[in-house]
C-alpha cells in the first residue's frame, strides 16, 4: 500500500463538491462528454449605472443572437438563451470538456425609474450589451393640510 500525503485543501474541495451536488448547483470544471447531456450555466454579467442609463453586459460566447430573449417586466430584467453543444462527434475524441452548454436564465431587479420602452441591445464578439435609459423620478408633491 502506497503512503499518500494528506492534503487538507483537497479535502475541503471534495466537501464543497459534495455540497454543490446536494443542492443542485453545477460544478466548476464538470466534464460532460455524452452527446445530448447538458449542464445548467449562468453567463457572467456586469451591471453599471451612469447618470442617464443602466448598462448590462453579459458574456455569452458561441450563443446565436436569435437564441437570446430579453424581457423587462416591472423593473425585472431577464436574460434567457441557450448555448447548443456541437452535435456532430464523428472522428473526435474529447479529452476534456469544461464549457457549459444548455439553457440559461438570469434576472436582475432595477430601480423603478427605468424606461423599459427605450431599452436597446447589441450583440458583438460574444458580449450582449443592454442599455436601459432612466427616466426622471416623480418628485413628491408637498401638500399642506389645514387643521380645523
Amino acid at each position: 500500500m502506497a503512503v499518500v500525503k494528506w492534503d487538507p485543501w483537497q479535502e475541503i474541495e471534495d466537501m464543497f463538491d459534495r455540497y454543490t451536488r446536494a443542492v443542485g448547483w453545477p460544478r466548476r470544471g464538470a466534464v460532460t462528454v455524452e452527446p445530448g447531456a447538458k449542464a445548467d450555466w449562468s453567463p457572467r454579467v456586469d451591471i453599471a449605472e451612469s447618470d442617464g442609463e443602466f448598462t448590462i453586459k453579459a458574456e455569452i460566447p458561441e450563443v446565436n443572437k436569435d437564441d437570446v430573449k430579453i424581457t423587462i417586466d416591472n423593473g425585472v430584467v431577464t436574460l434567457q438563451g441557450e448555448r447548443k453543444q456541437e452535435s456532430e462527434h464523428k472522428g473526435k475524441t474529447f479529452h476534456r470538456v469544461e464549457r457549459y452548454y444548455g439553457s440559461f436564465s438570469r434576472s436582475f431587479s432595477l430601480p423603478d425609474n427605468i424606461d423599459d420602452a427605450g431599452a436597446r441591445a447589441a450583440f458583438k464578439d460574444g458580449v450582449l450589451t443592454l442599455h436601459i435609459p432612466k427616466r426622471e423620478r416623480a418628485q413628491p408633491k408637498g401638500v399642506e393640510v389645514k387643521v380645523e
